[in-house]
């Protein structure tokens, strides 16, 4: 059974590693993701999730695919990656001592083309960030590529007051779910 995980984030990859499941392959898809004129949040995420997987079940019929995609949303806003320095410090500024939702939607096809999907919502909370740790965070560079601009997982950790849902899900890969859903399409992890 190859396993191919459709995704060039690292912490995705950690976390599926940290359950003793290894890929075969790490394949990233590249797809357009601008969300269409009034995509509610949690349909765009699992709509990018979708196409992440189909656009690698394409080249790989015959292979297992995980695909995620995580947004973050302040109120109804939806908060994306900062594109330069000035954007991830008001991305920052907006999330500081505020509560936001992180939404993961994860695809799994199985060979065949059976696949399964979930969105998993996680409640955060930030604490009041001062300029001096916005700056601080930003010059890390830990923000670059990350929805919300921060790695739960990494520096960022520090200033997480508290947490409502899936840690791993913040991370990238909603862990508990994914792995019930390859297990029902069938998938037989190796024995660690």
């Amino acid at each position: 059974m190859t396993l191919i995980l459709a995704s060039a984030s690292s912490g995705r990859l950690e976390l599926l590693r940290q359950t003793g499941i290894s890929p075969d392959k790490v394949e990233p898809a590249d797809i357009n993701e601008t969300p269409l004129k009034n995509e509610p949040p949690r349909r765009y995420a699992l709509r990018l999730a979708k196409e992440k997987a189909a656009k690698i079940a394409g080249r790989n019929p015959e292979s297992f695919i995980i695909a995620a995609d995580t947004i973050i949303l302040s109120g109804t806003r939806l908060i994306g990656k900062a594109e330069n320095e000035a954007e991830a410090r008001k991305i920052l500024k907006t999330l500081s001592n505020k509560r936001h939702i992180v939404i993961t939607a994860v695809c799994v096809m199985a060979p065949g083309g059976k696949k399964s999907s979930r969105i998993i919502e996680t409640r955060v909370k930030i604490s009041k960030l001062t300029d001096e740790e916005i700056t601080d965070y930003i010059k890390s560079g830990e923000w670059r590529g990350r929805s919300g601009c921060y790695a739960l997982q990494g520096r960022a950790g520090l200033y997480i007051e508290w947490l409502n849902g899936s840690y791993s899900g913040v991370i990238g890969l909603p862990l508990a779910e994914t792995l019930r859903m390859l297990k029902g399409l069938g998938f037989s992890p190796p024995p660690r």
